[in-house]
């Protein structure tokens, strides 16, 4: 089986974590994986070893009208790379619902098109609707990450699944390895993306609030970018990093973790990072919408907070730091919670979708 999988942005973001994972497993059961995504750009889908490697041009723009045009430029390009290359025994694995060049160049060669859809936080509203009117036109199958997304989602007349996001072998064999010193919590972290919604203030207003606690903040951002967002206006025990390609001595150093995205901006449709950190038994404190609820029962393995809710936040948070036993008994069903994310399941659905 040939599988031509297109993701739009390589980055060190979920969605082309999950697409490596996948690459991966394909390679592992003898499928020739051709991989199509944006040059110059180092990301989880820089490395993967035995591939063929195809990229077009792609680069982001603060304008939302030339973002526009460099999008519609770059879809035609890939829509061209494919348009010559597959068959009609062929998969085209469309990740994310950007790559629509993808989507119709697989359309019109007669080969089945596969849609993995990790969010749908689009705007302008009319630019989503046209994205998923080519959705609704082309694909074969539609993948979510969540219940939620499908069920919020749905593209009609054509097949859906739901597969959630798991964790590689390695990184679970890694977490193993690690022994956690204490079960007090002190130490809260959050990763996500260097964006307002994403509730970046929310946590650094958190460490405000609580100067005994410290807090670690690891963006999806360069340096100078961290640096132009902050300039120097950070509390004292909030410690903010770049893009890092290793999280594990972060969540190692962390005693729980938060997503603080706003309910308002942002719709959390799944939370990589929070089964990432149940492999080291933290508990979370998440938002009360989203898919990423799936992933998290109150007062069992987390909370459920809006982080515009600022009294209400602190206050969760100090239960879990002053709260010993609660925080024992929480990590302990955060670990054991993770079973249900193990890369093995993950791939297995995968293959069944594939085959179905």
């Amino acid at each position: 089986m040939r599988i031509f999988a297109a993701h739009l942005l390589n980055d060190y973001s979920g969605s082309p974590k999950v697409l490596m994972q996948l690459i991966k497993g394909w390679q592992r059961e003898g499928h020739t994986v051709h991989l199509h995504t944006s040059a110059r750009r180092e990301g989880f889908l820089s490395n993967i070893l035995e591939i063929s490697r195809h990229t077009f041009w792609y680069r982001l723009a603060k304008n939302p009208y030339i973002r526009l045009i460099f999008l519609c430029w770059s879809q035609l390009m890939l829509f061209f790379q494919l348009f010559v290359t597959i068959k009609k025994e062929d998969i085209v694995y469309v990740n994310t619902v950007l790559p629509f060049g993808a989507a119709l160049a697989g359309k019109i060669k007669g080969s089945q098109v596969i849609y993995h859809i990790h969010e749908t936080s689009i705007k302008p509203l009319i630019f989503k609707k046209i994205l998923f009117y080519i959705i609704a036109k082309t694909a074969d199958k539609v993948i979510y990450v969540s219940k939620y997304l499908a069920e919020n989602e749905p593209v009609k007349h054509v097949k859906s699944y739901t597969l959630h996001n798991a964790l590689p072998e390695e990184f679970m064999l890694r977490a193993k390895l690690f022994k956690k010193p204490s079960n007090s919590a002190q130490n809260a972290l959050m990763v996500c993306s260097l964006k307002d919604y994403k509730g970046v203030n929310e946590f650094a207003l958190l460490a405000l609030d609580n100067p005994g606690l410290n807090f670690r903040l690891v963006l999806n951002a360069t340096q100078p970018e961290v640096e132009a967002y902050f300039q120097d206006s950070r509390p004292a025990n909030l410690t903010i990093y770049a893009t890092q390609t290793d999280l594990h001595p972060h969540y190692q150093w962390a005693d729980l973790i938060l997503n603080l995205s706003r309910p308002d901006g942002w719709i959390e449709t799944f939370g990589l990072t929070i089964i990432e950190a149940m492999a080291y038994s933290l508990p979370a404190i998440v938002p009360p919408i989203g898919g990423i609820t799936e992933l998290i029962d109150v007062n069992e393995n987390g909370f459920q907070v809006n982080s515009r809710e600022r009294e209400l936040l602190n206050s969760t948070l100090q239960y879990l730091c002053q709260n010993d036993e609660a925080y024992k008994r929480m990590s302990l069903v955060a670990g054991q919670k993770l079973s249900a994310f193990t890369e093995a399941n993950f791939l297995l659905r995968s293959g069944h979708i594939l085959l179905d």
